[in-house]
């Protein structure tokens, strides 16, 4: 039995209204036919809750498209799950926001891909989205319901980021999580607007620097060697992690995909992460419980020792592990090391493929 999943980011739609330059999703406004019914989500969500009580994020696409959106936030927060919601915020109305509170929500995430208007609508593809996300958020605080602000940082917004630190705070959301951009589904399309490896690990160190001290929570996703980087810059401190002091750094790693995390699609397939097409099971033809346990993708991904090139001879692969996702973008092999990480292990001489 593997330890339960801590999260699970669920698909609930691919359908948007929105057509972000890089959405892992390539979402379209077009409703699928074939995404799992009002029903086969429960059920879902009864598998969850038979094996754990991890964060549920209802995503998408943008999950305030489907009309059953409340229906099954009530039922994920009856069943013992911590249930949360990542949105664009331009369809919030207050009536929706009262009735994602009176469904448990308990957090939402936003996406801000840019100070200004011009950043984010660019990214966003529809002008006035930046206005709709803002007017979502205030919503969202006047109705009581924590907002996280979510941002991927490519060449396009770099420059940006403290200014988008600056902006999180000012509005009062409780926390920033920034991702690297993965190339995968439309971001693929932009795959030359990733940040270069050193520039990578330039925003690592600043957002340790600010981790430090915010008032708000900061989260890096997609970037999993930022764990490296804090255990480096904490030694060359003098100091040792602990829970007491560093909380969240001390307690968990770089990569989660098949060890505390998963992501289902709106179909009901089952991957390590959304970033990462490595299938590991179907929800129609499995049980849930099944598939974590069973998958030979997350069984794989539990086992540091199968990490190959200068991933699998890094002392910090238990830490880190490198992000799967971008060794599978760039060789087909999600075990293959990390094509992003600028780090050389002190075992390298015995790198082999």
């Amino acid at each position: 039995m593997a330890q339960p999943p801590k999260l699970i980011a669920w698909e609930f739609t691919k359908s948007c209204n929105l057509s972000c330059a890089h959405c892992r999703g390539a979402s379209t406004s077009e409703v699928d036919s074939d995404e799992l019914t009002t029903n086969e989500s429960k059920h879902f969500i009864d598998e969850i809750a038979d094996i754990g009580s991890p964060i549920l994020i209802l995503s998408g696409g943008e999950p305030l498209i489907r009309d059953d959106i409340f229906e099954i936030a009530s039922y994920g927060t009856e069943k013992g799950l911590r249930v949360v919601m990542a949105t664009n915020g331009t369809l919030v109305t207050s009536d929706i926001a009262e009735k994602l509170k009176q469904s448990g929500v308990q957090r939402v995430s936003i996406s801000i891909d840019g100070a200004t208007s011009d950043t984010h609508d660019g990214f966003r593809g529809l002008p006035g989205a930046f206005k709709g996300a803002l007017n979502g958020i205030e919503i969202f605080k006047k109705i009581g319901i924590g907002v996280q602000i979510n941002t991927t940082i490519t060449k396009r917004n770099i420059q940006e980021i403290p200014d988008i630190f600056e902006f999180t705070k000012n509005i009062g959301a409780e926390a920033l999580h920034i991702f690297m951009l993965v190339p995968t589904g439309r971001g693929k399309e932009i795959e030359e607007d990733e940040i270069p490896p050193e520039e990578y690990e330039k925003v690592l160190n600043w957002f340790y620097e600010q981790q430090k001290y915010s008032p708000i929570q900061l989260k890096a996703t997609c970037a999993p060697q930022y764990f490296r980087v804090v255990i480096q810059r904490e030694q060359k401190n003098g100091r040792k992690l602990s829970f007491e002091n560093d909380g969240y750094n001390a307690m968990t790693k770089g990569c989660l995909g098949g060890t505390g995390f998963c992501f289902v699609s709106s179909r009901g397939e089952v991957y390590p992460c959304g970033y990462l097409p490595a299938l590991a099971g179907d929800l129609r033809q499995q049980s849930f419980k099944d598939i974590w346990n069973n998958s030979k993708v997350f069984n794989d991904l539990r086992d540091s020792s199968k990490l190959k090139g200068k991933c699998g001879v890094c002392e910090y692969k238990k830490i880190c592990g490198g992000c799967r996702a971008r060794a599978y973008a760039e060789t087909g092999d999600y075990l293959d090391e990390e094509p992003y990480c600028i780090y050389n292990p002190k075992q390298k001489s015995k790198v082999s493929k």
